[in-house]
């Protein structure tokens, strides 16, 4: 099987290392990773500009781009091979409910599974790195089990393990995306030379953590897997709206 690695943490974090430490052993591993923290950065493509690839001292190969950007450019030009499996993480905190539309650590994978290469995001359900160890298992567990038994292609499935050590970490679970409340307001402040400066609020409060989440598994000691998909029409809509339509 051949494997390749990325995150939105960027190529220097202890949970890419992690990750890629523990898949040694089941396959061929390439990672490509962001030069720079990209949380947040979601599908985005660089398209002003030029990309360059730079090879750390450890292998891992890094781009001054995004995590989308890292998945493209190996998939059609670094690799002179195909990937069998995309993994993105472990990032460094949570990736659950509404945060997937925003998360890199998703992007990442999605790009992938836009290629049809079956990839899985990743996290670590606290920020920190606290039992990093764990969730490295986790993840190896959940590669291995997809190398003896692949979900039916294209597979695009979201991971969140809970910050605790191995032995208090519950089965797997089957999810759903549960919803937050909005994001909290911006915060507005000045810079030096008094010009108005914003940053964006905190994620808002879990509105919807009830069985068969994500945010209720992994609140229960679970791991969360969640498959995802990218169709967004919005097919109960469709009927109204040719009706809309039709008046013009």
């Amino acid at each position: 099987m051949r494997i390749l690695l990325s995150n939105d943490d960027g190529y220097l974090a202890p949970g890419l290392t992690a990750l890629r430490e523990a898949l040694e052993g089941l396959g061929e591993i390439a990672v490509v990773a962001p030069e720079q923290n990209c949380s947040g950065s979601s599908n985005s493509l660089t398209l002003s500009r030029p990309l360059s690839v730079r090879t750390a001292a450890n292998g891992f190969l890094y781009v001054n781009g995004t995590p989308t950007d890292c998945i493209h450019v190996a998939v059609t030009s670094l690799l002179d091979w195909r990937p069998d499996l995309i993994v993105s993480g472990i990032n460094n905190g949570p990736n659950m409910g509404e945060d997937t539309l925003y998360s890199g650590t998703v992007a990442a994978a999605t790009e992938g599974f836009l290629f049809g290469i079956p990839s899985i995001a990743i996290s670590l359900a606290e920020h920190g790195w606290a039992h990093l160890d764990a969730a490295a298992g986790v993840a190896r567990d959940i590669v291995a089990r997809h190398a003896g038994a692949p979900l039916p292609a294209p597979m695009l499935l979201n991971v969140n393990v809970p910050s605790l050590p191995a032995p208090a970490i519950g089965p797997w679970r089957v999810t759903r995306l549960g919803k937050r409340h909005p994001s909290q307001p911006v915060i507005r402040g000045e810079d030096p030379r008094g010009q108005a400066i914003y940053w964006i609020g905190a994620c808002g409060e879990v509105r919807d953590a009830t069985e068969g989440t994500d945010f209720h598994a992994v609140a229960n000691g679970f791991v969360s897997l969640t498959p995802l998909q990218l169709d967004l029409t919005h097919q109960r809509q469709l009927g109204a709206l040719g009706e809309w339509a039709a008046m013009s």
